[in-house]
């Protein structure tokens, strides 16, 4: 499947929510969710969410997948991924997605958004370790540290990210040099550091059936 390249915006408003990938525009007075907050198409504002068990449990997965930018069979990889791990699936699963390499870039505030991140990634603009990698899905360890390269660090899209960068969510689980544009993982966040706002239980309970 491919990624999808439509309006963001469509995908807050079917979601009911700010899932915040336009970056620093989702907090203006610009944004499409502010102006108009009800599902897309022609029958949005008269259209009934359905209220069955699957729909709510289907939902939350599907605004998880989005936050995260990630494809459905990544997705189920994670979940499978979290469900043989020791501890809680669903907390498993948010910390998976948490230390991709391009979550952490957006985190860290090198990124207005997780998008712009993946292409920061793809294009050889980040370090991890002091070695190059262009692999958005690049699982991060605890203890890592990602650099912005030497040759890209004045480039537009990261300046003016990083002034944003501390005005909003701060992480003790992160540490950030904005001199050095460099930052590191200090450690893997429990769920209650995890600003998500999901209920990550009705994924697990979707894949258990």
């Amino acid at each position: 499947m491919a990624r999808y390249t439509g309006p963001v915006c469509k995908l807050c408003r079917r979601e009911g929510m700010k899932l915040f990938l336009k970056g620093s525009r989702c907090i203006t007075e610009k944004c499409a969710f502010e102006r108009r907050a009800y599902s897309p198409g022609q029958h949005g504002q008269n259209m009934r969410r359905k209220g069955s068990e699957y729909g709510l449990q289907l939902r939350e997965k599907q605004k998880t997948r989005r936050i995260y930018g990630v494809f459905e069979k990544q997705f189920r990889n994670y979940f499978a991924k979290a469900a043989q791990k020791k501890g809680i699936t669903g907390e498993n699963l948010l910390q998976l997605l948490e230390c991709r390499l391009d979550n952490l870039v957006y985190r860290l505030g090198f990124a207005p958004s997780r998008k712009a991140a993946r292409q920061l990634v793809r294009h050889n603009h980040v370090l991890v370790n002091g070695r190059r990698v262009n692999i958005p899905s690049f699982e991060v360890k605890a203890g890592s540290v990602i650099k912005i390269a030497e040759k890209s660090q004045n480039l537009d899209i990261i300046r003016e990210s990083l002034k944003e960068a501390g005005k909003g969510l701060e992480f003790d689980w992160l540490r950030l040099d904005k001199v050095k544009l460099e930052g590191q993982l200090l450690e893997i966040p429990k769920r209650g550091q995890i600003p998500t706002l999901v209920q990550e239980q009705m994924i697990v309970e979707l894949y258990s059936k």
